[in-house]
């Protein structure tokens, strides 16, 4: 499903240019699990962002599925988002006015979704019961705990049926029995709806949980093998 080749990334700095990704390969079918380790500002979050059409590569392809994401126009990469990716954040970006149910709702507001909105409705519904959040459908973010914002971040990441779900530190601010929890759930939704999987963490006991494990060293992916 994700086909990387000679990925590079280099940012411009004043004094000079900063190479973060160097001739990257990355490789995964359809389902599999992967974990993501390095040390803070090794360009984990860079990797991520190519991989999900928020910011382009200096140099190098980025395929998934058929389509080469690195060559997209604007408005492609934002429908590709849209309709293939979900993402899943430290910080859940939840819309602090909107409730629960809505925020989930929130990626259908983007335009171009031909789903009716009862049925995308439905379907949030569903998502929400899921994740165990059906008590908090009309309740504010800040009504939420830290693992009940991010359930919620999980449910509107799968709102768009997506194939491929991106989470970045997902469970970086939780405490280790909601870290399981949603280790539990991201795998579960692996495993049930065959939805591939990338994570980036600091986390050991997370990382362990994938089918595979990358060290981003010297901006090239290096696996890893860990004890599952």
């Amino acid at each position: 499903m994700i086909n990387v080749r000679q990925l590079s990334k280099t940012f411009a700095t004043p004094g000079e240019d900063i190479r973060v990704l160097d001739h990257l390969d990355l490789a995964l079918a359809a389902g599999e699990t992967a974990a993501i380790v390095g040390p803070s500002g090794c360009g984990k979050s860079t990797l991520l962002n190519l991989l999900g059409a928020l910011d382009r590569p200096t140099s190098g392809s980025i395929k998934i599925g058929d389509q080469d994401i690195a060559s997209f126009t604007e408005e492609q990469a934002a429908n590709f988002r849209n309709h293939s990716l979900g993402f899943i954040f430290q910080q859940q970006h939840l819309l602090p006015q909107l409730t629960v149910l809505e925020n989930v709702l929130v990626p259908r507001l983007a335009g171009d979704w031909l789903e009716p909105a009862a049925d995308t409705e439905q379907r949030a519904l569903g998502l929400l019961k899921t994740v165990g959040l059906t008590d908090r459908l009309d309740h504010l973010p800040w009504q939420l705990s830290g693992g009940e914002k991010l359930r919620a971040a999980v449910a509107r990441a799968l709102i768009n049926q997506p194939k491929l779900i991106l989470a970045d530190e997902p469970t970086g601010s939780l405490d280790p029995a909601s870290t399981d929890t949603i280790a539990d759930l991201l795998l579960d939704l692996n495993c049930t709806q065959g939805v591939t999987l990338i994570v980036v963490t600091h986390n050991p006991a997370l990382a362990r949980r994938m089918s595979k494990t990358f060290e981003l060293r010297a901006g090239k992916l290096q696996p890893l093998i860990t004890d599952q």
